[in-house]
């Protein structure tokens, strides 16, 4: 159980994401956390790591880069940055608490399964370590995804969402996922404590042609709709609040498994 009050002045944070080492995001996220507690760790991706999900390179080196005595590259995923982080980097000075972001672009929905940002606090969560990852939607203009940033809500509001939830006890296995909406701070509706929606990514695939005439595809951009059902991470973003999502480690689905017991417990046919 993560134990409530938190000492956030005092505490060692670990800042880390899945867009890279050099990204604005990760520079704003590490503002914040130099601005609540007196010491701050920057361990992230050399480069883009988005999609990479909870994956651990296991079939090749890696490699650590020193930049200062307190931020670091790594070759690898953002699981490999907060295991290294943990295991060796600051295996004297363990963190108190991971944060993972501010990703360009929410991770919401089915986002979350997919999310590098997500994965980086579920790894810190198995390490024992109290996680909050950090999104922040972006504004499509043009309807390609890529979309524009607007920061301010994100650099408002993460410092309020940090001290709230570490004001309150988590089960071990429970991380926190915050996204911020696409609005300036000012336009943001309030804070809302929400569940995850549904949104799937992936299933419009675009064929075309290389050079040489051979077929390559591009995964295309996320399901999109007018109204989310209230109470949903997605319904939250889609009005200009900013979304509070605990999410758990534990996935196994506990009416299913009573029904599966009943049905193992049945007799034998000869």
């Amino acid at each position: 159980m993560f134990k409530a009050p938190f000492d956030l002045k005092n505490a060692r944070i670990l800042v880390t994401n899945d867009d890279g080492i050099n990204t604005l995001g990760l520079k704003k996220l590490e503002n914040v956390a130099k601005k609540l507690a007196k010491e701050v760790w920057v361990v992230a991706p050399e480069t883009e790591q988005t999609g990479a999900g909870h994956s651990l390179t296991l079939r090749s080196p890696l490699r650590i880069r020193k930049l200062t005595n307190t931020r670091f590259a790594v070759n690898g995923t953002p699981t490999d940055c907060v295991l290294l982080a943990v295991n060796r980097i600051m295996q004297q000075w363990r963190p108190n608490l991971v944060l993972s972001g501010i990703n360009r672009a929410c991770n919401v929905g089915e986002d979350m399964t997919y999310s590098g940002t997500i994965a980086a606090a579920m790894e810190a969560t198995l390490l024992g370590i109290p996680a909050i990852a950090f999104s922040q939607d972006v504004v499509d203009d043009d309807g390609t995804g890529a979309g524009r940033v607007i920061w301010s809500a994100a650099e408002a509001y993460a410092p309020k969402v940090i001290k709230k939830v570490t004001s309150v006890n988590w089960p071990r296995d429970v991380l926190i996922n915050v996204n911020f909406p696409a609005v300036p701070k000012n336009k943001v509706t309030g804070i809302e404590v929400t569940r995850e929606g549904r949104r799937k990514t992936g299933d419009e695939v675009i064929e075309g042609l290389d050079p040489r005439g051979d077929s390559y595809f591009w995964i295309g951009a996320q399901k999109t709709s007018d109204r989310y059902p209230a109470g949903t991470d997605l319904a939250a973003i889609q009005k200009g609040a900013v979304s509070v999502t605990p999410l758990s480690l534990d996935l196994t689905h506990r009416a299913t498994m009573r029904s599966l017991k009943q049905a193992f417990k049945g007799k034998k046919r000869h």
